[in-house]
């Protein structure tokens, strides 16, 4: 079986889709996208494509080590993205042609279902807690929201009592059964970020998501020790470079590797056993389209430390498409008491609806995160 074709399909609301053809009659689909960077993403598969062209798709392994060592630089979110969307699309052909889901091919299911949790609110979110009732009211058990908007290295006292009360009137109107997942977004700084997580703590929050940036690991592992909220992050991670000394630094509770942005399956499947060797869980993220969900969903299935999977049903980023749009037979995601059951189908366990791509193609999307600055006209985190 040889590769004979790479398409690649932009799409609304934000998202990259790519088609993997072969000359057996198999063909894969993956997700490579950097919100904001679909474009850019899109050219460095095709970049990729002349690696890939003429290749068995079932080795795997060697393509996806050819890709990162064999052309000097490596990592970062473009190649690292255009990278996995190659390797989820890969997985799926090699599930195809077996019969079985990913998950069979990775050592087999550990659970029987998948925790989900949805979103609630916006960036500026001012009926969170109405969202996150109709949430618990359509079977969620968990939901994340944002708590700030833009933050100045130090604030005013009233920026916290503000995300105090929002947090606050979510468990109101939930209860404490519900959990919430708190995503700061890497908008707040170090002092502020301490102060915030001890005011939180009554509330008993499922974790704090990035509270500040990535890129300053000495101040995370500060916040870490001044809170018992767990603490997540990962999203804006890409290898398994990236997360080890985030895992050895012991800052961190759960990871939130992205199954396309982090190397695909076959990437984030060593991440998660990496994390697992530290007693750190596994809670991929996405906030994308049909097939990064698939993908996160056949880690999930078949990794023992797998907490909870983010989706983007309803999200506010869709607003010209939506999760199911693309699906063939929506009901794959179908959830209820918060979870989603182990996909059966062969692959991803998807079947992406052609026709429907093809036609959202030429509509296509040019969407970007958007700018954001404090009071004093300062650029802020988004």
């Amino acid at each position: 079986m040889k590769i004979t074709a790479i398409e690649l399909f932009q799409v609304p609301p934000r998202w990259l889709f790519l088609k993997v053809s072969t000359d057996a009659g198999f063909s894969g689909w993956g997700e490579p996208i950097v919100e904001g960077h679909a474009r850019t993403t899109a050219a460095a598969v095709e970049e990729a494509s002349k690696y890939l062209i003429g290749k068995d798709p079932t080795h795997i392994e060697d393509i996806w080590q050819t890709l990162y060592r064999a052309r000097f630089y490596r990592g970062g979110p473009i190649m690292m993205s255009a990278m996995a969307g190659i390797d989820q699309a890969l997985w799926d052909i090699k599930g195809k042609q077996h019969g079985v889901p990913i998950y069979e091919l990775l050592g087999g299911p550990v659970r029987e279902k998948i925790r989900i949790y949805g979103w609630i609110g916006g960036d500026n979110p001012a009926d969170v807690a109405e969202a996150a009732k109709r949430r618990a009211e359509t079977g969620f058990t968990a939901a994340k929201m944002n708590a700030a908007s833009q933050m100045n290295y130090i604030d005013s006292f009233t920026m916290i009592d503000e995300i105090v009360a929002r947090v606050a009137s979510v468990r109101e109107a939930t209860g404490r059964n519900f959990d919430i997942a708190i995503d700061f977004h890497g908008r707040v700084h170090k002092a502020m970020a301490k102060m915030i997580a001890k005011e939180l703590e009554p509330l008993h929050p499922f974790f704090l998501e990035e509270p500040v940036l990535p890129e300053n690991g000495d101040a995370l592992r500060e916040i870490a020790r001044h809170t018992t909220i767990p603490i997540a992050t990962g999203e804006r991670l890409y290898s398994r470079w990236d997360f080890k000394q985030l895992l050895q630094d012991g800052s961190v509770a759960i990871i939130q590797p992205d199954l396309s942005h982090a190397g695909g399956i076959s990437e984030v499947k060593k991440i998660a056993t990496m994390a697992e060797t530290y007693d750190v869980a596994l809670a991929p993220h996405c906030p994308l389209g049909p097939i990064a969900l698939a993908a996160c969903l056949q880690i999930d299935a078949c990794t023992p430390n797998m907490l909870i999977q983010e989706t983007s049903l309803n999200i506010h980023y869709n607003q010209n498409g939506d999760l199911l749009d693309y699906l063939a037979d929506p009901t794959v995601f179908a959830y209820s008491d918060g979870s989603i059951q182990v996909p059966q189908g062969p692959g991803l366990g998807i079947t992406i609806n052609e026709e429907a791509v093809r036609q959202a193609a030429k509509i296509g999307h040019d969407w970007s995160n958007p700018v954001w600055r404090t009071s004093d006209g300062t650029i802020a985190e988004w």
